[in-house]
């Protein structure tokens, strides 16, 4: 395991996949490094790759609300981050080969902050990380728990910009999250 100026400085560089030839900036991720909450994205926008930072668009405010609606905050208590750390061409899904040359990152991330809590933003996260025949529409808000990690995944805040009607659902979840988050984390809410 890289400590987190190694792992920065190899993913800034990195030329695994094809993205690594039409992005702007790596996008590594954002928050304190000792979250006890951990949000996990797909892979970043065009603001996201012009600016370095994940969920800095449109979606990104609007996770940014989502996320002050439970007490959680980028800059106190939540690391922010996604699958893929360069953008997609025309914002696609990123392809399983993209994926598997970025997951070692992401890993790497996840066992530097040890997160106790894992929101996964969108089925495409979720697929990856959680389970491979993961449904959003049906197991969106569900608890799963591996290595120790409570984990569930939301409707992308995209996805929610796409369709309002999935706000409800999604407020339902966010106070689910917020439950959890007082149930197993010792500092979040300080």
């Amino acid at each position: 395991m890289l400590d987190w100026e190694e792992l920065e400085r190899q993913c800034l560089s990195c030329q695994k996949c094809g993205l690594a030839e039409t992005r702007h900036h790596v996008v590594f991720g954002t928050g304190p490094r000792d979250a006890e909450v951990m949000c996990i994205g797909e892979g970043p926008g065009e603001h996201e790759d012009l600016q370095g930072l994940p969920f800095v668009g449109r979606g990104g405010q609007l996770l940014d609300e989502m996320l002050e609606l439970i007490d959680l905050s980028r800059d106190k208590n939540v690391y922010i981050a996604n699958m893929v750390k360069c953008r997609p061409p025309h914002n696609r899904d990123p392809l399983n080969t993209e994926q598997d040359a970025c997951i070692g990152y992401l890993r790497n991330q996840v066992a530097l902050i040890r997160p106790k809590i894992i929101i996964c933003l969108g089925r495409i996260s979720a697929i990856r990380l959680i389970k491979p025949d993961f449904k959003i529409t049906k197991e969106h808000g569900q608890w799963f728990e591996k290595s120790g990690v409570h984990m569930t995944a939301l409707f992308h805040p995209a996805a929610i910009l796409r369709d309002p009607s999935r706000r409800p659902d999604t407020f339902v979840d966010l106070k689910g999250i917020q439950a959890k988050i007082r149930e197993v984390c010792t500092h979040t809410y300080r």
